[in-house]
């Protein structure tokens, strides 16, 4: 995985509340293999009218939100069945952070699995971040993983909370595989010891 520190990048609010896993990858695609690029299926039922003719009214289908690296998503973000292959969808696409003011737990785990930031701050703050980003179309915003800060371009500093062994993982590009190989001496050692 890609270590994440920090993120200077275009936003995308995402309005609709209940964004579930099989709007995010639709279920007919969860046979393809990883390696075709899941990127291509997000959203695909809303951003296609068929499976070739963009949705123009689908904002991630508009100029400035196509290369978007981060969402503000309305609440109750990756709810539905748990596949992980909805948080592949988003990875491959190339976002990097979702900022929600609530995640289905299964797909908020998933995310830190595959090396997406997902950032819960409240309500009032998603709202002001989108309707920020509504009015100013390829707004930016900045995200520290290190000072666990997301800041737009009006000014405006919000502070979140994050596991800090799911920031070690994120900050160091290793998912909970890596950081145990990383011990394996010490495994190794306390095996010896308790034998």
């Amino acid at each position: 995985m890609q270590p994440f520190i920090s993120l200077d990048d275009i936003a995308v609010p995402l309005l609709e509340a209940n964004i579930n896993t099989d709007q995010l990858l639709p279920s007919r695609y969860l046979r393809k293999q990883r390696a075709e690029g899941f990127g291509q299926y997000l959203f695909r039922d809303l951003r296609y009218r068929d499976e070739v003719q963009e949705h123009t009214g689908f904002i991630l289908n508009q100029t400035p939100y196509r290369a978007a690296k981060i969402i503000v998503a309305s609440t109750n973000f990756g709810c539905g069945s748990s596949r992980e292959m909805a948080v592949w969808a988003v990875a491959d696409y190339g976002i990097r952070v979702l900022i929600s003011s609530r995640f289905a737990d299964i797909f908020y785990n998933n995310c830190f699995k595959n090396g997406l930031l997902p950032i819960v701050l409240p309500q009032d703050v998603i709202e002001a971040l989108q309707q920020f980003l509504l009015r100013h179309p390829g707004g930016t915003l900045n995200v520290n993983l290190n000072d666990q800060q997301v800041k737009s371009e009006d000014g405006q500093c919000y502070s979140f909370e994050i596991n800090p062994f799911n920031k070690k993982c994120l900050l160091q590009g290793i998912d909970a595989i890596d950081y145990t190989l990383q011990l394996v001496k010490k495994i190794e050692a306390y095996e010896q010891r308790t034998q």
